[in-house]
C-alpha cells in the first residue's frame, strides 16, 4: 500500500518580463526538479501557473486613461454614469476607479451595505438592523450612511473604502442602497461593478428602465489605442500594476496551456495537465471575505481538469457498509469498492461535491503560491488524480 497521496511542489522562476518565452521557462524548470528528486513526469501530473506570470509574458497592460476613453466610447462625452456594487479593493479597483472617473463627467458609485459581493465589509455587521430601520431600503449619501454606522476601517488594511472611494477623483459621489435598480433614479447610464452576479443585475437594470448598461468585463474588451485588453473578461481579474497601469486577467490561457502541454510531450514523451490558476475559491472564515475576486478560479486548462472527480465517500463506505470488519480485510474491503465506483458512481457518493477539477486544483494551486512573497508562481502537483485503491 502506497503511503503518500497527492503532494504539491512550489517551483520558483526568475522574473517574468513581457515577451519572455514562459513556455520553455516552465517547462525546464519543472523537468529540472523532477530531475532533481529522481523522479520522471507522468500524464497524471498537474502544472499550476500563476495568472499573474501570464499576463505578463503576454504584455496584457492597460492605462488609466484607456479605460476613461473605452468609458466616453460607450457612454458618451460629458456623462453622468451609475456605477454599481464595486468591490471595495485598494489592488482590484481602486484604479479602476479613477480611470472609469476620466471618461465621465460624473460617477455616482453606489454600494451595498453591510459587505461588496465578497464579503468585504464598509460597516460594522452589528449596526445593519439600525442601518435598516433607518434607511427603510433608501437610497442614501455618504454622510446620512455615516451619521448611523460611523466611519469603518477594514480590520485587515486599516482603510475606510468609503472615504478612498470618496476621494479617488472630483467628480465621485458615494451612495448607499441594497437594491441596484435605485441607482436609476440618478442616471439610466449605469456600469455594474459586479464580478460573480453582474449579468443577473444588468438585466434587472435594462428590466427596470435603464438605457444604457454595460458591465466592467466590457470595459477594454478589446484593444484601446493599442492597450492590451480581455475579449471575455475586460479589466475584471485586473490588478495593480503602477500609479497609472493595471495588469489585466490574461487574454490567451487555454492557447498558454496547450503550448506548455505539448512542450512538455516533445521534452519528456509525457503531457501533463496544465492549467493558469488565479484566485482560489475558498472563504475567510474570520471576517466572511471570498477570496475570489476573479471572475473565473482559472482562465485556461487542458480539457482533462474541465471534468468532475468521480468519488465514493469512504469514511461512509467504511462505517456504514463495512463496520463489521476491521484490519487487512476491511481495508481490501473498502479497497475493492473504491476500485469499483466506475461502475457505479452514484453509490455512496453522499456528502460529495463533484466540482470541477480546474476549481479544486486552482485553489489548491492558489494556496500554495500565496499572494506575498514565496516566489513560486508555479505549482507541480503530483498523485491528485489518484485514490485509495492506487498503487
Amino acid at each position: 500500500m502506497r503511503l503518500i497521496g497527492t503532494t504539491a511542489t512550489g517551483i520558483r522562476l526568475p522574473i517574468i518580463s513581457a515577451g519572455d518565452d514562459l513556455v520553455e521557462i516552465v517547462t525546464s524548470h519543472v523537468l529540472n526538479v523532477l530531475k532533481s528528486q529522481g523522479n520522471d513526469l507522468s500524464k497524471d501530473d498537474i502544472v499550476g501557473v500563476t495568472e499573474a506570470m501570464v499576463a505578463k509574458m503576454e504584455g496584457n497592460f492597460a492605462k488609466l486613461s484607456d479605460i476613461g476613453c473605452d468609458v466616453r466610447e460607450k457612454f458618451g462625452d460629458q456623462a453622468e454614469i451609475g456605477l454599481v456594487y464595486p468591490m471595495l479593493s485598494r489592488n482590484r479597483f481602486l484604479n479602476i476607479l479613477r480611470g472609469i472617473s476620466l471618461g465621465a463627467k460624473k460617477v455616482h458609485v453606489l454600494l451595498s451595505y453591510p459587505h461588496d459581493e465578497v464579503g468585504n465589509p464598509c460597516m460594522d455587521i452589528e449596526l445593519l438592523d439600525e442601518a435598516n430601520d433607518k434607511f427603510r431600503g433608501r437610497m442614501v449619501g455618504a454622510e446620512e450612511f455615516r451619521s448611523v454606522v460611523g466611519a469603518y476601517k477594514l480590520p485587515y488594511t486599516g482603510v475606510d473604502y468609503v472615504k478612498l472611494y470618496e476621494e479617488a477623483a472630483d467628480n465621485i459621489e458615494i451612495h448607499f442602497s441594497n437594491d441596484p435598480r435605485d441607482i436609476l433614479k440618478l442616471t439610466k447610464n449605469v456600469l455594474v461593478g459586479e464580478i460573480h452576479s453582474r449579468e443577473r443585475t444588468k438585466a434587472r437594470l435594462l428590466k427596470a428602465g435603464a438605457e444604457r448598461v454595460f458591465t466592467l468585463s466590457d470595459i477594454l474588451s478589446k484593444s484601446v489605442n493599442g492597450s492590451g485588453f480581455n475579449p471575455q473578461y475586460g479589466v475584471l481579474g485586473s490588478n495593480l500594476s503602477s500609479d497609472d497601469v493595471l495588469k489585466l486577467f490574461p487574454a490567451k490561457a487555454a492557447e498558454f496551456t496547450a503550448a506548455v502541454q505539448a512542450r512538455f510531450r516533445q521534452a519528456a514523451g509525457v503531457a501533463p495537465e496544465v492549467i493558469v490558476y488565479g484566485d482560489g475559491a475558498f472563504k475567510d472564515p474570520d471576517h466572511g471575505i471570498w477570496e475570489l475576486a476573479d471572475p473565473v478560479v482559472s482562465p485556461g486548462f487542458t480539457p482533462r481538469l474541465g471534468e468532475r472527480p468521480v468519488e465514493i465517500k469512504m469514511k461512509l463506505v467504511a462505517d456504514a457498509v463495512y463496520g463489521d470488519l476491521s484490519g487487512d480485510e476491511k481495508r481490501k474491503a473498502v479497497t475493492n469498492m473504491v476500485k469499483g465506483k466506475a461502475a457505479n458512481p452514484d453509490a455512496y457518493r453522499e456528502g460529495t461535491t463533484p466540482r470541477m477539477y480546474a476549481d479544486l486544483v486552482g485553489s489548491l494551486c492558489d494556496l500554495m503560491g500565496g499572494s506575498g512573497d514565496k516566489g513560486t508562481p508555479v505549482i507541480l502537483l503530483r498523485g491528485y488524480f489518484d485514490d485509495y485503491s492506487s498503487d
